[in-house]
């Protein structure tokens, strides 16, 4: 049976434990509500760009934009985005498993792959696959900077058909409790994605459509990328402050189990005691 000194420092450590976790959590949760603000201010330039993208796409030739341009996919390049810290459940293993089952699907010879994060970069050099670039620490400083930078990286690439089709796979934040991994098709930009929106919008263009289509596709997959790094930061933040939660709620449990068996070891040592001191007296009677 374990002494009471013993459960005693297991439950100090216990405590010490749930003071960081709830900290973290705390902390996470302060982070999270910053993110929730940004994908909400992002997203109303996203609709519009797409409403113009739509009207443009009625207007001009958009076979003629290299971004649009369908070719056999032979070169795959695969942005994987994952945190550089752990801690938050199951976020990067969600984030992983689905690029594995990208990687088993598209077949590992034909895809590249590029990492935003440390937990993705480990895992990439463990499979031993060939890493085309490495973003690491982004999310600490996380500007829109970082996103334009991989988005032109990717299109100068593609423009010199070094690379067929670009995915990008991250985490995209649904609320606090759910947080659910997608790939999405960045270059070529789908078709689809410029007829989906914006019907019966009509706008006057200055100057032709054609040189606005020039324009606006490289900075829609600039914002496309900028999107993923924010869905991905906010659902970080979600699942570590949800992980928080329940470490929490765990270390308290244990300590309130631990705390009940340290004093009914202490009562069985105390009756013990009386026990051998009654014994002892009458022996001596």
């Amino acid at each position: 049976m374990a002494k009471t000194h013993d459960l005693k420092r297991r439950i100090r450590s216990i405590k010490n434990t749930m003071q960081v976790t709830k900290a973290m959590k705390m902390v996470s949760a302060a982070r999270l509500r910053r993110a929730q603000d940004r994908i909400l201010a992002t997203r109303p330039f996203a609709m519009t760009m797409g409403k113009v993208l739509t009207s443009l796409a009625a207007r001009a030739n958009p076979e003629r934009h290299p971004l649009l341009v369908q070719r056999p996919v032979k070169r795959i390049e695969l942005v994987l985005v994952t945190s550089d810290r752990g801690l938050c459940g199951s976020f990067n293993a969600n984030a992983i498993k689905t690029a594995t089952a990208f990687l088993l699907d598209k077949g590992h010879s034909s895809v590249n792959v590029m990492t935003v994060g440390r937990r993705g970069r480990d895992f990439v050099r463990r499979r031993k696959l060939k890493i085309t670039a490495e973003w690491i620490d982004v999310f600490r400083t996380l500007d829109f900077n970082t996103a334009a930078s991989i988005g032109d990286d990717l299109i100068d690439r593609y423009v010199r058909e070094e690379i067929d089709a670009v995915f990008v796979v991250y985490n995209e934040f649904k609320s606090v409790v759910s947080q659910r991994p997608v790939v999405d098709q960045i270059l070529p930009i789908p078709r689809a994605e410029l007829t989906a929106a914006g019907e019966g919008e009509d706008y006057i263009y200055e100057p032709d459509p054609e040189s606005l289509f020039e324009a606006i596709l490289p900075a829609y997959v600039r914002s496309q990328i900028w999107r993923a790094l924010l869905e991905s930061a906010a659902a970080e933040h979600a699942a570590r402050m949800t992980a928080m939660d329940s470490a929490t709620k765990n270390a308290k449990e244990l300590t309130d189990a631990l705390t009940l068996h340290m004093n009914r070891v202490r009562q069985a040592s105390i009756t013990t005691s009386i026990i051998e001191v009654v014994s002892g007296a009458a022996a001596l009677e």
